[in-house]
C-alpha cells in the first residue's frame, strides 16, 4: 500500500498500477508485449500479467494475433461518458469546421496539467490529414489547445514551471481571443485554438491541427470562435 499525503487514507498501489497501464497503452500508440508493459510499469512480467489479466476481463485491454496488449472497445465507451453533453454539443461543430477548413478539428479539456483530448473528426474530403486520437494528452504548457486554457485560467492554477516566454504567448493568446502553436506537441505541425468557458467547469478549448492550410490562423481562429459560441450558448455558459 501506498500513501497519497500524510494522514490521508491509503491509496491502492494494485489500483495505482493499472491506471497507469492504460495510460501506457494509450501513450504508445500500438500494441505492446507483456515484457514491454512490465518494464514500462517497472515490474516483474508476473505482476503484469496478473494486472493485464483483470483489465482484459473487464474488456479495457484486448490482444491481437501475436498476442500484444491494446486499449480495449470498453474504453471507448467510458470515455464517451466524460463531459458527455459537452462531446454531444461539440461533435457536430466539430465536423463542421473540419469540413470547412480541411483540417482536423477537436475538442480539449483540462486534466490536471495536461491537455486531453475528448473526441476528434477528420475533414471528409480532404486527400490527407492529421490524425488526432482520443485520449492523446500532452503537458497544458505546450501547444496551442494549451495556450488557450491558460489564457482563460487564472494564474495562480497555472503549472509552477511556467516560462516567461509562455506567459508571454499566453497574454497574447488572451489579449486576441486565440492561441497558435507550431513544432510543439508534434515536429511540423501547426494548431490554432480557441477558448471554452463554461460556468462550473474547468476551461477546455477547440482546436484544429495541420500541416499547411489555405487559411491563415486569424480566419481559422474566427472560425472556431463561433463554434465555440454555439457550444457555450447550447450547454448554458
Amino acid at each position: 500500500m501506498t500513501m497519497t499525503d500524510a494522514g490521508s487514507t491509503p491509496a491502492s498501489q494494485t489500483l495505482s498500477r493499472g491506471i497507469r497501464i492504460l495510460e501506457i497503452l494509450a501513450d504508445a500508440r500500438e500494441p505492446l508485449s507483456i515484457d514491454e508493459i512490465g518494464r514500462r510499469l517497472g515490474v516483474h512480467r508476473s505482476v503484469a500479467y496478473r494486472l493485464l489479466r483483470t483489465l482484459e476481463d473487464h474488456g479495457l485491454l484486448t490482444r491481437d494475433g501475436a498476442g500484444r496488449i491494446q486499449l480495449g472497445a470498453r474504453m471507448a465507451a467510458l470515455a464517451a461518458g466524460v463531459a458527455h453533453d459537452l462531446q454531444a454539443e461539440a461533435l457536430p461543430e466539430l465536423t463542421a469546421v473540419a469540413n470547412d477548413l480541411g483540417t482536423t478539428c477537436f475538442l480539449v479539456v483540462l486534466d490536471h496539467d495536461e491537455c486531453v483530448t475528448l473526441v476528434s473528426v477528420e475533414p471528409r474530403h480532404a486527400v490527407a490529414s492529421v490524425a488526432q486520437r482520443p485520449g492523446t494528452r500532452h503537458p497544458v504548457t505546450i501547444g496551442a489547445p494549451g495556450k488557450a486554457i491558460l489564457s482563460v485560467l487564472p494564474a495562480g492554477e497555472w503549472p509552477a514551471d511556467v516560462s516567461d516566454h509562455l506567459r508571454g504567448e499566453v497574454r497574447e493568446a488572451a489579449a486576441r481571443g486565440f492561441a497558435t502553436s507550431h513544432d510543439e506537441v508534434i515536429p511540423s505541425l501547426r494548431s490554432v485554438s480557441v477558448p471554452i468557458v463554461l460556468r462550473g467547469r474547468l476551461p477546455s478549448a477547440i482546436a484544429v491541427v495541420y500541416v499547411a492550410s489555405a487559411h491563415g490562423p486569424a480566419e481559422i481562429a474566427l472560425r472556431l470562435q463561433r463554434s465555440a459560441a454555439v457550444i457555450r450558448d447550447a450547454l448554458g455558459g
